[in-house]
């Protein structure tokens, strides 16, 4: 149950991904870590309808990890990738090249195989207050130096700097959906009773500016590259430091463990410098965001003239 709901999980946020760059990617360069950004995107239907998505996307997520552990889970959301790269390739109408087919079979043979050998299970502990504070110390810190990296430098350096930033606060925010989907499980407004569920707003909108900003500053393909990739990384650190998951650790399966996660962050990193990826920005034509058929019929006005 909690394998389908997370690639369900994947689907949404491949499609969120593709609704809000739409929505933020002609905001005024000023814009960026300014809540004028989320002005901007909340004049556009389309980063609305974006909006929509990721909620569903964050109900699938949650009931993922409240079956699942965070080292199972986040993992398989890196097939947001080819999903991202299988809408695209059909809302364009373009065949997929070698690269998409090789990074397709590549994340998920690198995840299926992570999950083989590492073989996670719940670790059943409960959280201390310093073993909270300790992994939110960590992720805010290196969420800090990830954005004070993305203030200069080229679009890609940006972009990618600014996904990571957004993945430590999305790896900590599934985190806390798991200790809130626990705490769900006893008494349903016992969630309201703990920090963790006002943690978890904070934390999911505070990634959701970040990837905005993201998607702004430069090229989809750097942001997604770092946000795949970095995602899985920090939640199986995460799960293991925090809730005890356990995983396989003689060396041969460490060996393992660590091989497939190569080929899956490979798989990805190919997936993101996709053509197809790097359309969602469309820097050259915003007009090839549109689907071909829907396309308006008929010359412009210019040619009209």
């Amino acid at each position: 149950m909690a394998y389908v709901l997370a690639v369900s999980a994947a689907l949404a946020n491949a499609l969120t991904t593709i609704l809000m760059r739409m929505g933020v990617e002609d905001a005024p360069a000023e814009t960026s870590m300014r809540l004028s950004l989320i002005a901007h995107a909340l004049r556009r239907k389309v980063w609305l309808l974006g909006f929509l998505v990721l909620i569903a996307g964050f109900l699938l997520q949650a009931s993922a990890l409240h079956f699942g552990t965070l080292t199972s889970v986040q993992p398989i959301l890196t097939l947001e990738l080819p999903f991202l790269v299988a809408i695209l390739g059909f809302w364009f109408r373009k065949p997929l090249g070698w690269s998409e087919w090789v990074g397709s079979l590549s994340a998920a043979v690198g995840l299926a195989a992570f999950l083989l050998v590492a073989a996670p299970v719940p670790g059943g502990g409960t959280p201390s207050a310093r073993t909270w504070g300790l992994v939110a110390f960590a992720v805010i810190a290196g969420a800090a130096v990830s954005v004070g990296l993305a203030q200069s430098g080229p679009p890609a350096w940006r972009a990618a700097w600014f996904g990571v930033s957004a993945a430590l606060s999305f790896a900590f925010t599934a985190s806390l959906i798991k200790q809130v989907t626990d705490d769900l499980s006893q008494q349903w407004y016992s969630i309201f009773q703990h920090w963790q569920f006002y943690a978890m707003a904070v934390g999911g909108l505070i990634g959701l500016f970040l990837a905005n900003n993201a998607f702004q500053a430069g090229p989809v393909t750097a942001s997604q590259a770092t946000l795949v990739i970095v995602d899985p990384l920090a939640s199986i650190a995460i799960g293991i430091g925090l809730f005890g998951d356990q995983v396989n650790t003689t060396q041969l399966h460490i060996f393992g463990e660590v091989m497939a996660m190569l080929v899956l962050c490979a798989g990805g990193f190919l997936l993101a410098r996709s053509p197809l990826v790097a359309m969602a920005k469309a820097e050259d034509n915003p007009m090839e965001l549109e689907p071909r058929s829907l396309r308006r019929a008929g010359p412009t006005a210019s040619e009209a003239g």
